[in-house]
C-alpha cells in the first residue's frame, strides 16, 4: 500500500515537471526544489536524537545480555577446567546447566533484537513524518511550487535545497530542544 501511494506520487511528479516543461514560454515560471531525502535524515539532528534515545531505553537490556553472556562462559570455562575431578553427576548438570543457559542467551539477545528494531522503525516513521512536515513547511515558506524527493535522475546544484531544508530543520530542532 505504501510502496503503492509512493508510485503515485511518483508519477505526479513526473506528471507535474512534465507539465511545467510543456508550459508556453509567457507563462508564469515554476520554482522547483529537489530534497535529497535519505541525506536529510542521516544529518538532522532529529534523528541523532532518536538514536541517543533509543540507545538508552534498550541500554539496561543490552547489559543483561553482556551479563547473561559472562555467567555462560563462565559455565564453559568451569565445566572445561573441572570436568576431569567432578562426579557423572555433577557433569551432567553442568552440561544442562551451560545448554539452559545458552537457551536463555539466545532467547534474550532474539527478543531484544526484534524489539530494538521494532522500535527504531516506529521512530524513523516518526522522523520521517516530522521531516515532511519540516520540507513542506519550508518550501511554502520559501514559495516553491514543487519539492521532489525520491526518484530524481538529475538535479543542478540551484535546484538541490536540501541544505537549506536541512539548516531549517536545525533550527526548529533547536528551538524546540532549548525549551
Amino acid at each position: 500500500m505504501i510502496f503503492a501511494k509512493l508510485q503515485l506520487g511518483k508519477i505526479a511528479a513526473a506528471a507535474v515537471l512534465l507539465c511545467a516543461i510543456a508550459l508556453p514560454a509567457g507563462a508564469q515560471e515554476l520554482k522547483i526544489g529537489v530534497v535529497n531525502v535519505p541525506a536529510l535524515m542521516d544529518r538532522a539532528p532529529q534523528t541523532k536524537a532518536a538514536m541517543d534515545a533509543l540507545q538508552e531505553e534498550f541500554a539496561p537490556r543490552q547489559r543483561e545480555i553482556l551479563a547473561k553472556q559472562t555467567e555462560l562462559q563462565e559455565l564453559v570455562e568451569k565445566a572445561q577446567k573441572d570436568a576431569e575431578v567432578m562426579s557423572e553427576a555433577e557433569r551432567r548438570a553442568l552440561e544442562k546447566s551451560i545448554r539452559d543457559s545458552r537457551r536463555e542467551v539466545t532467547r534474550l539477545d532474539t527478543e531484544f533484537r526484534e524489539d530494538l528494531n521494532l522500535r527504531q522503525n516506529e521512530e524513523l516513521g516518526k522522523l520521517q513524518r516530522s521531516l515532511l512536515s519540516e520540507v513542506q513547511a519550508y518550501a511554502q515558506g520559501e514559495g516553491y511550487d514543487i519539492v521532489v524527493g525520491d526518484g530524481v535522475l538529475f538535479a543542478s546544484t540551484a535546484a538541490n535545497i536540501t541544505d537549506e531544508v536541512l539548516r531549517a530543520i536545525e533550527a526548529s530542532y533547536q528551538a524546540t530542544s532549548s525549551r
